[in-house]
Formats: structure tokens, C-alpha cells, sequence
């Protein structure tokens, strides 16, 4: 638990300061508003959200610390990604509870979100020992029970009415 409270609070650092709209079913937005909005501010966020087996959820975390996030630090450095939060939710049962540890990253834009990225070559770069990283992420996503991406286009109320 004190090095899940660690991952928490190193990744609650760059916690979200806005919010996240979730739009109800049979709720009218038009493919224009959302592309003019998303047009007129070039930054894309994506979320990742994973569902971890109950009981790794601090492995989970450290892997992910030791792996994952160090890659994502590094393309923040060539400026493809420009933020990296993480979540988990409170307490046990949160919303839904169909998630247990999410990821927002914000791209540049929406080629650097849609494009190639150069983590092949950071991973090779970073961690030498390639089967070690290999068999560390390979237990990272047998301990994950689902995970589903959710590409997000931001909707500006403020011209609304």
C-alpha cells in the first residue's frame, strides 16, 4: 500500500486541474462544433483507462512507474507529448468501477497524437536489457483485466446557450 500511495502521489503531482465532460446518451453534438473546437486548439488528450486484477493494483503501479512512464517523460522531451497525469480513483467502487488506474496524455496536436512516435527507440535506449523490459511488460498487461483508450474532443460551453 506505501509504495501505491508513492506511485499515487509522484503521478497526483501533475494532477488535472479542469474536469472531464461526460456526455449522457442522446445527447445532440454536431460533428462540426466538435471539430471546430478541437480545430481551433491544436492540443488532443487522450485517456487510457485499465481495469487491474484485484490485489496487483500496486505492482500495477510500480511497472508502470518504472517502465512505462519513464517513455513517456522522454517524448514530452522531443515535445510530441506535452502532459502526462494519472488517476486512481479514491475508494474502492468509485463511479462505474470499471477502471482502477487511468492515464491522460496530452498531445501537441492531433499528428502527434495519430502519428508515429519514437518509443521504440527510447525503449531500446533506456533499458538496455531488453528482455528484462520485455518480461516486466509482459506481466504489466497479464495483470490487467481490460483497457480501452478514449480519444477526447473538447466541447466549449461558453458559446452555447
Amino acid at each position: 500500500m506505501v509504495r501505491l500511495k508513492k506511485a499515487i502521489f509522484v503521478f497526483a503531482a501533475c494532477a488535472m486541474v479542469g474536469g472531464v465532460l461526460a456526455l449522457q446518451p442522446g445527447a445532440l453534438l454536431s460533428a462540426h462544433a466538435l471539430t471546430a473546437h478541437s480545430a481551433a486548439r491544436a492540443a488532443r488528450t487522450n485517456w487510457y483507462f485499465y481495469r487491474v486484477k484485484w490485489g496487483s493494483q500496486d505492482e500495477f503501479a510500480d511497472v508502470v512507474a518504472k517502465n512505462h512512464y519513464p517513455v513517456l517523460k522522454e517524448e514530452m522531451k522531443t515535445g510530441r507529448i506535452t502532459a502526462v497525469r494519472t488517476f486512481v480513483p479514491t475508494y474502492h467502487g468509485d463511479g462505474r468501477a470499471d477502471w482502477t488506474f487511468a492515464v491522460a496524455i496530452t498531445y501537441k496536436d492531433a499528428a502527434a497524437m495519430m502519428g508515429p512516435s519514437a518509443e521504440a527507440e527510447i525503449v531500446r535506449r533506456l533499458y538496455p536489457d531488453q528482455a528484462r523490459f520485455k518480461s516486466e511488460e509482459k506481466r504489466r498487461f497479464e495483470i490487467v483485466d481490460a483497457h480501452w483508450d478514449v480519444p477526447l474532443n473538447e466541447l466549449d460551453l461558453s458559446d452555447r446557450k
